[in-house]
């Protein structure tokens, strides 16, 4: 699943081509997604694209008249066309615009969201979200304070988007190896301290996997769509049986609500 470095490198990579363009029209082949796509998208006509912006895992559109919402899902990736292709099976959802140019919406498992919203301030997907990871709102004390009661194990604690958004499986295993916590741990049961690098950690590793996404930000115009994050680098998450990078120990995986969860017992306590 695409998670929040991810969909901020698309956000790049789309930005400079849809801001001061027009959508000329859609074409929506398949508008059975996750949610039946908005109408307001079946019947774009001339809109100029004022900003492109993220919040969570969703890309923001906005138009003169309101707001397209994209959620890219489990599979779902966007890339601009410099020229008119013939869509395949799984090319759901084109924005033709006025340069000759295409944004292009794939989504093999068709799990994601083309919604729309003319108020984004009281929009029901976005209202009930937490503070953004890499903004001054998610900061320690912050933290501190919504953990000290919870007994909740801190991964699926992290993960959850009323607390921060886009902590998603890869990062919150990442994260938590960073700053040596088990992720079984309850969240009350951590120190300030703790508190203190966990937030550290968070920040600095979606800003690296953001870094590493922007390397190909100059070649989004490709015809496979695919920025540099596969390539990133990982310590823990998808490494069940591997030695540890930092102590050699096996690394172990086990089940954590209901996602897999990678740890070394002797780096993380």
């Amino acid at each position: 699943m695409p998670e929040l470095p991810e969909v901020e490198t698309s956000r790049r990579g789309i930005e400079p081509y849809l801001v001061g363009n027009k959508i000329q029209y859609s074409i929506v082949r398949n508008s059975q997604l996750r949610w039946p796509v908005a109408t307001e998208i079946l019947h774009i006509a001339n809109e100029s694209v004022l900003s492109v912006k993220r919040r969570a895992k969703y890309l923001l559109i906005q138009l003169q008249h309101g707001w397209i919402i994209i959620h890219l899902g489990m599979s779902g990736s966007i890339r601009i066309l410099a020229k008119e292709q013939l869509a395949e099976k799984h090319d759901h959802i084109d924005l033709v615009l006025a340069d000759g140019k295409t944004l292009r919406y794939t989504d093999p498992r068709r799990f994601g969201a083309w919604l729309w919203t003319n108020d984004l301030d009281n929009c029901p997907v976005l209202f009930h979200l937490g503070p953004e990871p890499l903004s001054t709102d998610f900061n320690a004390d912050y933290l501190y304070q919504r953990a000290k009661n919870k007994k909740t194990a801190i991964k699926p604690w992290l993960m959850d988007n009323k607390i921060v958004v886009g902590v998603g499986n890869i990062y919150a295993n990442e994260a938590l190896f960073a700053a040596k916590i088990l992720p079984t741990r309850a969240a009350h049961s951590l120190t300030r301290k703790e508190i203190d690098n966990l937030v550290i950690q968070i920040k600095q590793i979606l800003q690296c996997s953001i870094k590493q996404g922007g390397i190909t930000l100059k070649d989004f115009l490709q015809s496979d769509g695919k920025p540099g994050y596969f390539a990133q680098q990982l310590f823990v998450y998808g490494k069940k049986g591997e030695a540890c990078s930092h102590c050699g120990q096996l690394i172990e995986s086990i089940k954590l609500g209901q996602r897999s969860t990678f740890f070394c017992y002797n780096c993380q306590k």
